[in-house]
């Protein structure tokens, strides 16, 4: 006989002592058919807990038995507690357990079919139907026998449930009987896909045929003689379903998908109106509406044209194949699983398991109540999602394919008039086409509704107490209450609007560790080392402009504004604190003129965008640390500078006492103020004329639909030469290439004669924009500040021996810590405004990381 198991849930061995439970399953671990960590036994379980499988009261003393009895059934309780831990935690890994104890009473096997339920597994049960005379023959030869009396009782008990089993709940029943040969087969997870040479998930498509065929033909796919769409790497492609419903051409949908999966080049997944036209097709009373109405006039007008029995088969074809859709996909790459596709979303202990919840998960998503429409409230089922693998799901429609907490939704709503999405993977490239018109023939438009709403301020509420943010490069950033007060105050009155309000540059760390030179605090390198270290080989080094961070977002013009801010602006340009970084007519003058100069040289023609997002620095510095020069670096300057002339003139005058060594040290220290204000001086110059101003871009952020961070650094600075050329006010940034001793060599020269002259520093990053090491992100960029600089960070006397062995001791860690976090959390928020998600959501990026820089930390790092 053929015993088919499935690939993972709970197998009770049914039977009464003596039957060959044991027997039986030995001898399928002797023939590598199952695995003996796939056994659990009663018996073993009372040797862990009690040191012994069974314990002999027959044929004692009434007073003596009764006690040996007692103790039995307490060390079964407890093997038996232990026995569910362990089979609970391999349902949790989704295992299959062979479960190896009599289990002959209907209460005993109800527990365990309910924990199979609990945890979403099968359950089967193999049932030993052994003769009354071979039960006690067996068991008179045992090492501990149970004795006639028991065997005979378990055996009667056992006949009376026997004919009950079928019914109970189990998912398939096997009876064994002495003489049976058994054919054990195993069943392969029928969810797990090997990504092969790749998979073209496809969003919802909702019977619009004439866009499937065009986003099949731009991934690469050709047609053969058979009218199969087949991919000429091998490539399949996958439906997160609803492929019929709402729009004009269901049935031809459905029978495209059919053919395809059938023959082996697709997949689909089961969803919500492919289960309800499934049900109706079964002849249940199903309601159709909200654009299922239409796949039933197809089928009204296929019958018109091919007849009744043409129209019958239809529907039993179409019935079967939308039957067998399976809730979800797992994707496997190279043995592992790296992927999950499905309809409206999936728990993270549901993947890989089948079951009537599941299955109504994943095609409906997280909900249980109903709007006044009657419609069903989604919920972010999203947000628990804690897994590594990449959630790939439709349902939900939104404008461009939507990244949160490593899920995707491609569900572009190409029937509402919007784009039918494919993504590629393994590569995570998505390619889209335009819906042909509206095919929804509804006014309830959710992408219409979401582009209403997108703008709508965010409730602060969800904010004030604290909250964390998912980041695709560090997974989760909290962000405490305490925080987020005062960056929520800050925002409410000092920053320029938050729709306006994209992205907050991250801080910088300084180098890791310090120096091993005597005389230096900070030099290149400490930096390179650490890259290094971190597995990069190639670095570019750039000057450091000494002026002030700013973000500027320019527009192609002022509708365009409107459409992506809500307002009607040039463009609009702040700091790192997201204050405007001019007044608001210089702001207007500055702006302007970038604008009309890259309108001129044709910009936003060329790179086909309607933005531009750039990280860049403005100078001079006095533009915004005017007060701050004025206030203190002029005042010390100054009053060092006079004290330590006149100090000097007293000791150089005084003829009576030694003073030479009080002569050396106040020539240095004279030397030390006269060097701190040449520093600061250098970076300050007329601000009179706009012309006077110079903006280097270092990071070109963002155009429309795209982001540019995974272009290496040359990159940016190549278009930093392109923006020198396209504008008089910005200016181009020298950089270096470090790959090897010589070039690092060289770097080290320039940072050395750059700082000698009084420049700030270099800034020291690895090729790459993002860069990882064993998984985890790296520093993004590291600052190298030159001795000369340094005086006005750390004091006009920070050289000093004492000095420089206290300052040797500082710690890094925490600014390193938040230049990660910052960091993240800016590319997430620049990401999200790209794909067009609310301002709530760029806005919650924003605000950690203005609250993450009201954290303390040593401001000279």
């Amino acid at each position: 006989m053929k015993i088919i198991l499935p690939n993972a849930g709970i197998v009770l061995l049914v039977g009464v002592s003596n039957s060959g439970k044991t027997t039986l399953l030995n001898k399928w671990i002797d023939e590598q058919l199952i695995l003996s960590s796939e056994v659990i036994s009663s018996d073993e379980y009372r040797v862990v807990v009690g040191d012994t499988e069974f314990i002999q009261w027959a044929d004692r003393p009434r007073d003596e038995a009764d006690s040996l009895s007692d103790d039995y059934h307490a060390l079964s309780r407890e093997a038996f507690r232990l026995l569910d831990s362990a089979l609970e935690a391999r349902c949790r890994l989704n295992k299959l357990t062979f479960v190896d104890a009599t289990h002959l009473y209907a209460e005993d096997r109800k527990h365990y079919i309910e924990l199979a339920k609990r945890h979403h597994v099968p359950i089967t049960a193999i049932v030993l139907d052994i003769p009354q005379e071979i039960l006690l023959e067996r068991d008179a030869q045992r090492k501990n026998p149970r004795g006639k009396k028991r065997v005979k009782q378990q055996f009667q008990n056992w006949k009376r449930e026997l004919r009950f089993i079928k019914k109970e709940g189990f998912k398939s029943v096997y009876f064994i009987r002495e003489e049976d040969d058994i054919d054990l087969i195993r069943k392969g997870n029928p969810l797990l896909v090997d990504v092969g040479k790749g998979i073209d998930m496809i969003g919802d498509v909702h019977g619009c045929y004439e866009e499937l065929i065009s986003l099949l033909i731009q991934l690469g796919y050709e047609r053969n003689e058979e009218e199969l769409y087949i991919h000429p790497e091998g490539r399949k492609f996958m439906s997160v379903g609803d492929i019929m419903s709402r729009g004009p051409e269901s049935l031809k949908t459905t029978q495209f998908f059919q053919r395809h999966v059938e023959q082996g080049l697709a997949y689909m997944t089961d969803s919500n109106h492919g289960w309800k036209i499934a049900r109706w097709l079964d002849g249940r009373n199903v309601e159709l509406k909200h654009g299922d109405e239409k796949v039933a006039h197809e089928f009204e007008l296929y019958e018109k044209e091919h007849g009744l029995a043409k129209v019958e088969e239809l529907k039993e074809t179409l019935k079967k194949f939308l039957l067998q859709a399976p809730s979800h996909y797992v994707l496997v790459k190279n043995g592992v699983k790296t992927a999950v596709c499905t309809h409206a979303g999936i728990k993270d202990e549901y993947i890989g398991k089948q079951s009537t919840t599941i299955q109504d998960f994943c095609r409906y998503g997280d909900t249980d109540e109903t709007n006044t429409d009657g419609k069903p409230i989604r919920k972010d089922w999203y947000v628990h999602h804690k897994g590594s693998l990449t959630i790939v799901w439709g349902h939900d429609p939104k404008p461009q394919p939507l990244r949160i907490n490593n899920t995707i939704n491609i569900d572009q709503g190409v029937v509402f008039g919007g784009k039918l999405t494919a993504m590629r993977y393994p590569e995570q490239q998505f390619v889209s086409v335009k819906a042909l018109k509206d095919y929804s023939g509804t006014s309830d438009n959710p992408l219409k509704k979401w582009e209403m709403e997108r703008l709508i301020p965010p409730n602060i509420e969800k904010f004030i107490n604290g909250y964390s943010v998912q980041t695709e490069q560090l997974g989760e950033v909290k962000i405490h209450g305490n925080i987020a007060k005062s960056a929520i105050d800050t925002v409410s009155h000092y920053t320029v609007p938050i729709e306006q309000l994209l992205y907050i540059p991250p801080t910088m760390s300084p180098t890791p560790s310090v120096s091993a030179l005597s005389d230096y605090l900070e030099h290149p390198k400490e930096a390179i080392e650490y890259y290094r270290s971190q597995g990069i080989e190639t670095m570019v080094a750039e000057k450091k402009h000494m002026g002030s961070r700013a973000v500027l977002l320019l527009f192609k013009n002022q509708a365009v504004a409107k459409k992506e801010i809500g307002f009607e602006i040039d463009g609009v340009i702040y700091t790192r604190t997201g204050r405007r970084f001019f007044d608001r007519s210089t702001e207007q003058e500055v702006v302007r003129k970038l604008t009309e100069e890259l309108t001129h040289k044709r910009y936003f023609e060329k790179y086909q965008t309607d933005y531009v997002l750039l990280d860049a620095e403005i100078m001079p510095w006095n533009l915004k640390a005017k007060e701050l020069i004025s206030s203190q670096y002029a005042h010390v300057s100054e009053n060092a500078l006079l004290d330590r002339i006149k100090i000097l003139e007293k000791l150089k005058s005084a003829n009576d006492i030694n003073v030479e060594n009080w002569i050396r040290e106040y020539d240095e220290k004279l030397n030390n103020a006269e060097i701190f204000k040449e520093v600061f001086q250098k970076y300050c110059w007329d601000i009179e004329e706009t012309e006077a101003i110079q903006i280097a871009p270092f990071h070109v952020l963002a155009h429309s639909g795209e982001t540019f961070f995974h272009k290496p650094h040359t990159w940016h600075m190549e278009m930093n030469k392109e923006f020198a050329e396209d504008s008089s006010l910005f200016v181009t940034t020298e950089y270096k290439i470090i790959s090897d001793s010589n070039s690092e060599q060289d770097v080290i020269t320039w940072w050395e004669e750059m700082t000698k002259e009084g420049h700030e520093g270099i800034v020291i990053k690895p090729e790459i924009f993002t860069s990882t090491f064993k998984g985890r992100l790296i520093q993004p960029a590291i600052k190298v500040r030159g001795r000369k600089y340094l005086h006005i960070i750390y004091g006009m006397d920070y050289l000093s021996l004492e000095n420089l062995k206290r300052l040797k001791n500082r710690n890094t860690g925490k600014k390193q810590k938040l230049a990660l976090k910052e960091f993240a959390l800016g590319l997430e928020g620049i990401r999200r405004f790209v794909d067009g998600e609310s301002i709530e959501r760029v806005h919650e990026c924003v605000l950690a990381t203005l609250a993450l820089e009201s954290d303390p930390v040593d401001p000279r790092l």
